[in-house]
């Protein structure tokens, strides 16, 4: 009994603390107004998010605080051995397409979108498929020679996908423009999850200290300035030159990222 009272605490902390509800809004309203002020040549103090809960956003936190506790940072109350980077992909999947299901007026183009997400999902499994682990501190700490062109491949395909599952590009539905900018509280819940991820997939997991701390956030925000930067180029391309690239580039690298994934798989054997 006491052991489940534990384990019911342990896990509601790292849902609702750390690093789950309250870091994530933290991380992400910060990385948010980054964006918008990478992004806006006209800047100005944007609005708060409304204040009512809709599906698609009560949507979102529970899938958003269901990947952030997979993650593997420092001193995460949930043990690693319950950790699992298909939880954490089937959550933020469901993020993605959150609105699709509940509010299809507010999807910018839903096909680059399948796409974008297809390659994001090839991204995250693509590094399971050697090491035969679903742990993602596992798949983060493999080192292997071998392995490495499939991590490489995988973490600039993982990155190329960010910027539409974020919603940087520049496609976006007419009922979302708005003239005077406000922050957007979906995308607040996501910038942890999907940064923290890849740090978790592609660096080795730091150690439960105070360095570990500062090195895994450090590189998470790295992650999130490099996608603000893709972010605001794929802005500067326009919408023409954002579906030339998801259409023409993207998908055909995607190709050669799964060519990569099943020839080591082959070799490796």
């Amino acid at each position: 009994m006491i052991q489940l009272l534990l384990s019911i605490a342990t896990h509601s902390v790292a849902l609702l603390v750390y690093p789950g509800l309250l870091v994530m809004v933290s991380f992400g309203a910060l990385v948010e107004l980054a964006w918008m002020r990478a992004s806006r040549k006209d800047w100005q103090w944007p609005d708060l998010p409304r204040r009512r809960v809709t599906p698609v956003l009560a949507t979102i936190a529970l899938c958003s605080v269901l990947a952030s506790v997979q993650l593997a940072a420092p001193f995460n109350p949930v043990a690693g051995a319950e950790r699992s980077v298909v939880l954490a992909a089937v959550g933020l999947a469901f993020t993605a397409w959150a609105d699709l299901a509940l509010t299809v007026e507010f999807v910018a183009a839903p096909g680059l979108l399948l796409i974008a997400q297809f390659c994001w999902l090839l991204a995250v499994l693509g590094p399971a498929v050697e090491p035969e682990s679903l742990r993602p501190q596992v798949l983060g700490n493999v080192l292997v020679p071998g392995l490495l062109p499939v991590k490489v491949a995988c973490g600039f395909l993982y990155l190329l996908a960010l910027p539409a599952l974020m919603r940087l590009w520049p496609l976006s539905p007419p009922a979302d423009r708005r003239e005077k900018p406000r922050l957007d509280a979906a995308r607040i819940l996501t910038w942890l999850p999907y940064c923290g991820l890849f740090t978790t997939l592609f660096v080795p997991p730091p150690a439960d200290d105070a360095l570990g701390f500062v090195r895994f956030f450090g590189i998470t925000f790295l992650v999130a300035a490099v996608a603000i930067g893709l972010g605001v180029f794929m802005r500067r391309r326009g919408e023409a030159g954002v579906r030339g690239l998801y259409a023409r580039a993207v998908t055909p690298f995607a190709g050669l990222v799964i060519a990569i994934v099943v020839a080591t798989s082959v070799l490796m054997r």
